[in-house]
């Protein structure tokens, strides 16, 4: 039997949502109140930006708060008497995205090495796929998945294309999706349309630095998308609750 996680092992979203839960229990963040401004929180907290926008994301899961996209997030009545600890939500998508520029970020040198016109093709074809869903409203993400997953499978490493997909399916757990649903619209997936591009034109071309870091700089970006979508809208920051 494997052994149970000790709260040293707790994911940092989830440590932080405890101690705002606990704040909240104890009345220092009243029902139906915004929360303080995040640069407060972050250092009354001495967390990341990143590890408190997951764990804003963990609370509103959960019920305890509302996140009001430009306003703030606010306290949620139940989140009074709520005691419970976080429990997981999945990886941290920050940490997701980095170790995905990592790995991605090498094989993709295989990729370029390997590729065949008919790979190129299937990539195309993924974009185009991309494009048509964007244009009739709908995310296009099994497309992305296969594009990703295309060029994993271009390494001829089982391995890494076990690996990769792995970590693009993770952004189906409850944390990953619900950030996205704040964070992904139209825009978003057209920028990564244009970085999808740009990698693919790498590829074909068999420019090994130029795949590199264009595949580097769309998981750069997409992490920076999935967060930035929670920044506050500072011109609230000194209106009254």
């Amino acid at each position: 039997m494997a052994a149970p996680i000790s709260p040293a092992e707790r994911k940092p979203y989830q440590k932080i949502a405890d101690q705002l839960r606990d704040y909240i229990a104890q009345g220092d963040f009243k029902p139906g109140s915004r929360l303080p401004p995040e640069r407060d929180l972050t250092q009354l907290l001495g967390v990341s930006r990143p590890s408190l926008r997951e764990a804003l994301i963990a609370l509103e899961i959960e019920g305890g708060v509302e996140i009001k996209m430009g306003s703030g997030v606010y306290v949620r009545a139940q989140a009074a008497g709520a005691h419970n600890r976080t429990a997981t939500l999945g990886e941290s998508p920050s940490e997701l995205m980095q170790a995905r520029a990592l790995i991605e970020g090498e094989s993709v040198i295989l990729a370029c090495l390997h590729g065949k016109k008919s790979d190129y093709r299937y990539l195309q074809a993924c974009i185009d796929a991309m494009r048509a869903s964007i244009a009739d409203g709908l995310p296009p993400l099994e497309d992305d998945r296969k594009f990703h997953q295309r060029l994993a499978s271009m390494s001829g490493n089982s391995a890494l294309v076990r690996i990769i997909t792995a970590l693009f399916d993770e952004r189906h757990t409850p944390l990953s999706a619900h950030l996205s649903k704040h964070a992904e619209n139209t825009l978003t997936w057209e920028a990564a349309v244009v970085e999808h591009e740009a990698i693919l034109r790498a590829v074909a071309s068999k420019d090994v630095l130029g795949a590199q870091t264009t595949m580097r700089q769309h998981l750069s970006r997409s992490e920076n998308r999935w967060l930035k979508a929670l920044e506050p809208d500072d011109s609230n920051a000194g209106r009254p609750d």
